[in-house]
């Protein structure tokens, strides 16, 4: 049978050659299938990463129930899901549910009458392939959040302690003589920089130095008052998604770290013409399998619960006792609270500026138990004069007493 020009990629009549004969027909075919179905995902351009984990999976399958998809039955799946729930490797529920919507994906791709495997396995094996996965054997998705519940954002004082400890180590490595001192203050700004702007590890690690733009309502900050990441979060199928980020004054701290690395740290160590801002000293742009590995190193030495990853500093602006601020800052009506995302940063800022010269705008964490709740009136406080370090705290705050700064000698002291 010839082959038209109206066939879909993945289409059996354009896998399977007609006229051959076999020496393992059934192994032929299925592979065939497992081609096709890879076919029609490239074709709708779904990334390698997507399709490889698929195709792995279906060989575990087939491999687990004995048989190929046109032998494949409900109760395949079903002992299939035990097996994957029993012993100590017990799997997630949103792994199994993602194994099930994989099955499901290929089995609707195998029933599908534009792509001919009914006709190709009725005229081979006297069978056809079925869909084995149904709302009564597959995982419903319920919830929005599936993960471990373990899994917390920061508390400002374990933010606090991290940022603490990360200063600490820049000025012990440096102090000792040894490697490292500039890797050490390289993985503290990566961490501090996903933290104040609120990014991905892999909008973080694909950064150029060309991405940090100015901000127009803080002249003062330079060329650090923003950052364009180029890199973000993809829909299925589509490119990366691009947004802008503005820092906002209470993270001034962050822009003083960032200008420090990129003009002091950054040149040492040579990088030509190399367009990433994070670059490891054998000049190569830091990857985020490697930034996952420092950073449960450095949470691990500075004693923080082994539950926190980096994607936690992300979500602290997600938590219960969000930041309360003034009434100047809080975007719309009927939100009492800011959500610090890229959505809101802009509207803060534009709020910010109809006041007048910037302000350092002051944040209770913890309402005074002798105060009572805390108040949300628009209030103005003076500028405070930036200490030598050039960092602030994460959040300022107001609590009673508040215990005394680390004082020390600053990390770009250090390493010069």
């Amino acid at each position: 049978m010839g082959v038209g020009v109206a066939e879909a990629p993945g289409s059996a009549r354009l896998v399977l050659v007609d006229g051959i004969a076999h020496l393992d027909e059934e192994l032929a075919v299925f592979e065939a299938m497992l081609t096709g179905w890879e076919r029609q995902q490239k074709s709708r351009l779904l990334a390698e990463t997507t399709i490889a984990p698929r195709m792995a999976l279906l060989r575990r399958f087939t491999e687990f129930s004995g048989s190929y998809p046109w032998e494949w039955t409900a109760g395949d799946l079903e002992d299939f899901t035990v097996s994957l729930m029993s012993g100590t490797a017990r799997l997630a529920p949103s792994t199994i549910r993602g194994y099930h919507f994989t099955l499901r994906l290929f089995c609707d791709f195998l029933t599908d009458g534009r792509y001919g495997w009914i006709q190709a396995c009725a005229d081979r094996f006297d069978q056809i392939p079925s869909q084995v996965c149904h709302d009564f054997n597959t995982v419903a998705h319920l919830h929005d959040y599936e993960g471990r519940p373990e899994r917390r954002p920061f508390t400002y004082d374990e933010l606090q302690h991290l940022f603490d400890f990360l200063d600490t180590r820049v000025e012990q490595v440096a102090r000792s003589g040894r490697k490292g001192a500039l890797a050490a203050l390289r993985d503290a700004q990566m961490i501090k920089t996903t933290y104040a702007f609120g990014l991905r590890r892999n909008e973080l690690c694909q950064l150029d130095v060309a991405d940090l733009r100015p901000n127009p309502h803080m002249p003062h900050w330079g060329t650090y008052g923003s950052i364009h990441v180029r890199h973000g979060k993809s829909s299925k199928g589509g490119t990366p998604k691009r947004r802008t980020v503005l820092a906002v004054p209470e993270f001034d701290w962050a822009i003083e770290g960032l200008k420090q690395w990129v003009e002091q740290g950054r040149p040492i160590v040579r990088p030509k013409n190399h367009a990433a801002l994070w670059v490891s000293e054998r000049l190569s742009r830091v990857s985020a399998k490697h930034l996952d590995k420092r950073f449960n190193r450095l949470r691990s030495e500075a004693g923080l619960d082994a539950a926190l990853t980096l994607h936690c500093l992300r979500h602290l602006r997600d938590a219960s006792d969000r930041v309360r601020l003034p009434g100047t800052l809080r975007p719309g009506t009927g939100r009492p609270f800011l959500c610090l995302d890229h959505r809101d940063l802009h509207l803060g800022q534009q709020r910010l500026q109809k006041q007048g010269p910037p302000v350092r705008i002051e944040t209770r964490l913890h309402p005074d138990p002798d105060k009572g709740a805390v108040d949300d009136t628009e209030t103005e406080h003076a500028m405070e004069p930036a200490p030598a370090h050039g960092r602030q705290g994460p959040v300022p705050d107001q609590r009673a007493d508040p215990a005394a700064g680390r004082t020390g000698r600053p990390p770009e002291q250090a390493i010069r």
